[in-house]
């Protein structure tokens, strides 16, 4: 019955590009036509139950079955195979595929809001979920020379993702309008790369904050190397507790960690931030985001990827830093970086996987692709984006036309 099912709903999404399907009982299935470059992909179901998990929740139901061999890849890899699924279902056109079942949107719904509390100490452990396992996988996954775990900039088709990460640091930094001297506080600082960048290139000072234990101690190790360490200061230490302790600095930037935030804390984060800022103080948030309206996170990222975790629209972000009296400066969009970045990262996982899989195992790398093919995905056919929100405490901090941004 569910094979039957399965059928016909990717009957009626899969046009162009071709998927082939072994079922477990030997049927095949042939769904789409050979379409200019989407993909071909072919796969086996070694049991029954895998399209009954993927019609309960498209999403975990597949992620799981993979992460567990029972949806086995014959041709194509689990890049090719949710770049089909997805191209085919554009958000532009309103498309998707089928939503979970009402009884699993309720429990994720439910779900979501508990988690999406994230006060401090929940923050904590989620953070360690995700960036406490380790250097290593990180290491061979991001850039050598920034380890930025973030969305690169690519303004030329030639980069390296190295070069991409090193041109989305100067970016920010011509947004910083930085003078030699200054205060930068760097919240969610990673492995150091932002810090780094800032103290060896425009003579700042930098205060990094982190909740991960694991990226604290290569953050250090990382400043000491480059030359910048009395010029660098990492800390294990949340957003909250840093706003409370009286700190002002000069300039905010803060990449890859809002979307640690939680929706019910935006307004808890922008109101620290300002208690952070000098009163003529600037602020970057650099974020993934929603290109449409608010959402909530799927089930799979928040049970194996960033549990408390949720991914903005423009709209509640931009509500809830007005709430601070935070005025809003300048605002870009970014639309297909990120994809680029994650094509990248995904490569190099694929070049990596005898090492990743001595480090984990097999079952953790097969998560981890689909975790990174899923995302691209998402930036390339989905309504996933990427904000740089440029701040300001007052109106007068920062050139009236965008004209420094080029000369910087």
């Amino acid at each position: 019955m569910s094979g039957a099912l399965f059928d016909r709903l990717i009957g009626r999404n899969i046009r162009q590009g071709v998927l082939r399907v072994t079922h477990a009982n030997g049927r095949r299935a042939v769904f789409g036509t050979a379409y200019r470059s989407y993909p071909e992909v072919a796969v086996r179901f070694t049991d029954a139950r895998v399209t009954r998990d993927i019609l309960l929740d498209p999403r975990i139901g597949a992620a799981e079955a993979f992460m567990d061999g029972r949806l086995v890849l014959e041709q194509g890899g689990i890049m090719e195979l949710v770049e089909l699924l997805r191209a085919n279902a554009p958000w532009e056109a309103g498309g998707d595929l089928r939503a979970p079942s009402p009884w699993r949107q309720l429990t994720n719904r439910v779900a979501f809001g508990a988690e999406s509390v994230n006060q401090a100490l929940s923050s904590r452990r989620n953070a360690a979920h995700h960036y406490d396992i380790g250097n290593a996988l990180y290491q061979l996954m991001l850039d050598p020379e920034h380890m930025q775990y973030s969305c690169a900039y690519w303004p030329r088709e030639a980069m390296t993702l190295g070069e991409a990460q090193e041109a989305k640091l100067a970016h920010i930094a011509a947004k910083l309008a930085l003078a030699p001297g200054q205060n930068v506080l760097d919240i969610g600082c990673g492995w150091g790369g932002m810090a780094i960048f800032l103290a060896r290139h425009h003579g700042v000072r930098v205060h990094g904050i982190t909740l991960s234990s694991e990226q604290l101690v290569l953050a250090r190790q990382r400043a000491d190397a480059a030359g910048v360490g009395d010029r660098v200061r990492f800390d294990l230490i949340d957003y909250r507790e840093l706003a409370a302790s009286g700190a002002k600095y000069d300039r905010i930037v803060s990449v890859g960690m809002f979307e640690h935030v939680g929706r019910p804390q935006f307004p808890t984060f922008f109101r620290a931030c300002a208690r952070l800022l000098t009163g003529d103080g600037v602020m970057l948030l650099h974020t993934i985001g929603r290109m449409g309206a608010p959402g909530s996170t799927d089930a799979f990222t928040r049970k194996y990827i960033f549990p408390g975790g949720y991914i903005p629209a423009l709209s509640e972000t931009l509500a809830a830093s007005e709430t601070a009296r935070l005025i809003v400066t300048d605002v870009e969009t970014l639309r297909l970086h990120y994809a680029r970045t994650l094509r990248a990262w995904y490569a190099n996982c694929l070049a990596h996987r005898v090492e990743i899989e001595r480090l984990f195992d097999a079952r953790f790398f097969r998560m981890w692709t689909f975790y990174l093919a899923g995302a691209t995905a998402a930036f390339e056919h989905g309504g996933m984006c990427n904000y740089q929100i440029q701040y300001a405490r007052n109106r007068y901090s920062l050139p009236t036309t965008r004209e420094y941004l080029a000369n910087s």
